[in-house]
């Protein structure tokens, strides 16, 4: 007889009905995991995302003429772009050839009255 009172008052405890009582108990438990979620996608991952979308914006827009490093550290400038092969001029009729995505960064970019 004890037991069914217990079970009564989880159902009806101090006059809720289950379903308030099931989403107070939810919200709970879950609520610091979606808190932690939330302040996870603001302080992480969004920013990264802005960071990508920012690196695949200077990728495509690398012309031919351009100061660049690599992500080795290899300073040069941009003499031939082929789809995803770069060539650049490290030193005097030194050439190297490189994947675009091996480009770190833009030091310099071309004026448009050198092309």
């Amino acid at each position: 007889m004890e037991f069914e009172y217990r079970i009564k008052d989880l159902y009806y405890y101090k006059g809720r009905c289950d379903i308030n009582l099931n989403t107070e108990v939810f919200l709970q438990q879950f609520g610091p995991l979606i808190l932690i979620f939330v302040i996870f996608y603001f302080l992480i991952i969004r920013p990264q995302q802005k960071r990508e979308k920012e690196r695949k914006n200077m990728l495509e827009s690398l012309r031919e003429g351009d100061e660049v490093v690599t992500i080795g550290g290899i300073f040069g400038r941009i003499l031939n772009i082929k789809d995803e092969v770069v060539t650049l001029e490290v030193g005097d009729k030194l050439k190297i050839k490189v994947m675009r995505s091996a480009i770190g960064s833009v030091i310099k970019k071309a004026d448009s009255q050198e092309k």
